[in-house]
């Protein structure tokens, strides 16, 4: 054995969606109180139930928020997080080959950067356009407090809180924030996206992962 040899059958597209949401939920597991604190450091001053408490740093904040609204506190909104990125994160990233090769001219040999652009700004947007009602979910979840009688929280359950949001505030309401966050998320997903598949493909041309010389591992010779 030289070395590792790459799969002559490539993953579908349906691989690729499913294990990029996984891959995301996965991560969000651990990273998700992180983003509960970034929300309540955010929204800090506006919650009028919550401003005798004060969040003083991204550890602080996760610390006075278990001290004062319990343990599962940090992870107010998980499942909206989870869906999000099952909805997000398979269409950003497990889409952006497909829409690559889209955009790419028939026997063109590599996609050009300003079509690796156009495509992470496409499946930016499209995930944005798919996921924002779990964004805005998740993140009312997040900002609300559990203080007592003081408590601001309205939502039984994450179903509640898309049922009560369309019936309370019309179907628009699931997608407040949409035009902002597809910009930002397409301005990332380009720096993100574009960078990982270059570095790839420098990667796999250069043969560092196979132990031979680059005439003889030609990753597209037999594909």
């Amino acid at each position: 054995m030289v070395g590792l040899k790459p799969s002559e059958v490539p993953p579908t597209t349906a691989v690729k969606f499913l294990g990029a949401g996984t891959a995301a939920c996965v991560a969000d597991l651990f990273t998700f109180p992180l983003d509960t604190a970034k929300v309540r450091l955010q929204i800090q001053g506006e919650n009028l139930a919550a401003q005798r408490v004060q969040y003083r740093g991204v550890l602080g904040t996760i610390l006075t928020m278990v001290r004062t609204e319990g343990l599962r506190s940090p992870y107010n909104g998980l499942v909206a997080g989870l869906h999000r990125q099952m909805s997000f994160a398979s269409i950003r990233i497990g889409l952006y080959d497909s829409v690559k090769q889209f955009y790419t001219p028939t026997g063109a040999d590599h996609a050009s950067i300003a079509i690796r652009i156009l495509a992470g700004c496409t499946t930016g947007a499209m995930a944005v356009t798919c996921a924002q009602p779990t964004d805005v979910v998740k993140v009312r979840f997040q900002a609300s407090t559990r203080l007592g009688p003081e408590s601001d929280r309205k939502y039984s359950g994450t179903m509640d809180a898309y049922r009560t949001i369309a019936k309370e505030e019309g179907i628009r309401g699931l997608w407040k924030g949409t035009l902002p966050n597809i910009t930002r998320n397409a301005i990332v997903n380009c720096a993100e996206m574009v960078t990982y598949d270059i570095i790839k493909e420098k990667l796999l041309d250069s043969c560092l992962l196979t132990g031979l010389p680059p005439p003889f591992c030609d990753w597209e010779a037999g594909m």
